[in-house]
């Protein structure tokens, strides 16, 4: 089932707008560097004279008919397993100060929402434009290409595009997801980058109380002493900087993704990152209880969770039961702790931008494939419907745009240091409260780009190479390019975000996290609105990719205003049966 949750935006083209730097001359048709007419003047006019070239694209040329034409270079900030604790998303606990500074530059989504709470569908769908449905891809063993359709990714229409295309660390999962290749060579101009220190992740490199090396999910370690002496996201920083180095003297434009691991399991991170996270200050879920109504296909058991070494020591019962307390604040300390160690690589990469002069002519896109629990009802790690785990940061920093233009010889992204006795506080520069489907990523950034920004799909599209099932969220920047508060415009009521989550069974069994295909045998979908989040577990056929309507399993309602944090399933109640029926066409 392809659901299709909100209306087409209006046609931007032909609309008064404003340039990188300003009020700029013309429509928006005129800065699409894609579109015959821009095409035309640099073939006509620029290049007989030699003009169109790296120099007149650089950051020495400052007239606003320069920067019209140039197209923008993407920078794409991939986290895996983050949820929306940084400090911008108004969690002061945590040290963030180069997530934050990035959010001051940016416009920056509230409330955004991933399409399945799971790494390798995510990854294709946000960078197919496709739902789970349409790639059909529930788990990490199909490749979509083959198994529904030849569909186009964000990357490869970049590519096809003009751009350079570059891929470093985990930007589609890796293995049969993505063919084994990242989606090489659809996606990418040349092999995507993987560190060399990635294969020690899941292996016996972390030092227990006992002083042996064991395959622990608590991994804090001494650099100097692990193998290679380095960490996989240090070397995808230092790579990407190497990248950027190189691009600044291209005569092409370049979309440049960068995938971070942590703070993804295991919490394997240099140890100094603990000090910023004394136990003693680490408070626990504020509801760490599985709660009374939810249906047994809703949990999540965690089971990848209780294969790590440390955690199979503390003899769980299978599946609810609970992590003892002190060890829940160890699990808590060290995801914070990966957060501020993954901060300091996003702030090492965005200074390079900075000393590179290109942070003028680069779109910055930072976002994660979805969220993770941390205790809260009774869940650790994703594979859930919930907010904990569906939710998730995205911003967008567009040069003139959501930020003015650096003066020369300014930063607009210095280091910071998180370990600093005082960060100053940082404000994102524009909020958008409306909810947002992670799966508006690809069109968002095709438009802000200047690309055409692909159709709408048809339904069925698996015959389609080139549309979009997400929202391009351009309205969004048009609101701040005419200088109107985004808290004020729009309507959250009439904004939607969909998720689904496969379970094997109706009750928490070995593979109720990651079923594969062949096992599924409910899914749940969800849909979560400024209200409420709706969800019903119905019979799915994994043969015929059917879900049976009238084969419903169970239900959950949750509403977010009495119940922010899910706790209250009112399914079955009056006031939900009310609204249940409000909702019947």
């Amino acid at each position: 089932m392809v659901v299709e949750p909100w209306e087409e935006l209006g046609n931007l083209l032909g609309m008064r707008t404003w340039g990188v730097a300003g009020p700029c001359w013309g429509t928006l048709e005129m800065q699409k560097w894609g579109s015959r007419r821009t095409r035309l003047v640099a073939r006509f006019f620029l290049l007989p004279l030699g003009l169109f070239s790296s120099s007149l694209c650089g950051p020495a040329l400052d007239s606003v008919f320069a920067r019209t034409l140039c197209p923008l270079n993407v920078l794409l900030i991939i986290v895996d397993d983050l949820r929306p604790s940084l400090g911008c998303y108004g969690d002061k606990a945590i040290r963030s100060p180069n997530i934050d500074q990035l959010a001051s530059r940016s416009l920056l989504f509230q409330n955004a929402f991933a399409q399945q709470a799971v790494c390798a569908p995510s990854r294709v769908s946000f960078l197919t434009g496709r739902r789970p449905d349409t790639t059909r891809l529930y788990d990490f063993n199909s490749y979509w290409r083959v198994h529904a359709g030849n569909f186009s990714t964000i990357p490869q229409y970049f590519k096809e595009n003009g751009y350079v295309t570059m891929s470093v660390g985990k930007v589609f999962h890796p293995g049969i997801s993505s063919n084994y290749s990242d989606d090489s060579p659809y996606s990418w101009s040349f092999p995507p980058y993987h560190p060399s220190s990635e294969k020690y992740e899941n292996t016996k490199t972390c030092r227990g109380p006992d002083g042996q090396l064991h395959a622990n999910l608590l991994c804090p370690v001494d650099v100097a002493d692990v193998p290679e002496g380095t960490l996989p996201d240090k070397q995808s920083t230092e790579q990407a900087i190497r990248l950027l180095e190189k691009m600044k003297t291209s005569a092409s434009p370049f979309f440049l993704a960068v995938g971070y691991h942590k703070p993804h399991i295991p919490f394997r991170y240099p140890k100094e990152f603990q000090k910023l996270y004394p136990l003693e200050n680490i408070t626990l879920a504020p509801d760490p209880q599985v709660p009374a109504g939810l249906p047994p296909v809703a949990y999540n058991p965690w089971m990848d969770i209780r294969q790590r070494e440390d955690v199979q020591a503390l003899n769980l019962s299978v599946p609810y039961g609970p992590i003892p307390v002190d060890f829940q604040r160890k699990i808590r300390q060290s995801y914070f702790a990966s957060i501020s160690y993954l901060d300091t690589q996003v702030g090492h990469l965005l200074s390079a931008l900075d000393d590179l002069q290109l942070t003028n002519s680069t779109i910055i896109a930072f976002a994660s494939d979805h969220g993770w629990a941390l205790g809260e009802h009774g869940e650790w790690a994703k594979y859930s419907n919930f907010d904990v785990a569906t939710r998730v940061p995205l911003m967008f920093y567009v040069p003139g745009r959501t930020a003015p233009l650096p003066e020369a010889g300014e930063e607009l992204f210095p280091y910071i240091d998180p370990f600093d006795s005082v960060l100053e506080s940082m404000e994102p520069g524009r909020r958008v409260m409306d909810l947002v489907e992670l799966l508006s990523l690809s069109p968002t950034l095709a438009g802000l780009a200047g690309l055409h920004v692909p159709p709408r799909c048809p339904v069925p599209s698996f015959h389609v190479h080139l549309c979009r099932e997400g929202q391009n969220l351009g309205k969004h920047f048009q609101l701040q390019d005419l200088g109107e508060d985004l808290h004020l415009r729009g309507n959250p009521r009439e904004s939607i975000a969909y998720s689904q989550y496969p379970r094997p069974a109706d009750y928490p069994q070995w593979n109720s996290d990651k079923p594969s295909l062949k096992d599924i045998k409910v899914m749940g979908y969800s849909i979560r609105t400024i209200d409420y989040r709706y969800t019903v577990w119905v019979g799915f056929d994994p043969r015929e990719f059917l879900a049976n309507f009238s084969d419903v399993h169970a239900g959950e309602l949750y509403f977010v205003d009495s119940d922010p944090l899910q706790d209250h399933n009112m399914y079955n109640d009056s006031q939900g049966r009310d609204l249940l029926q409000s909702l019947m066409p």
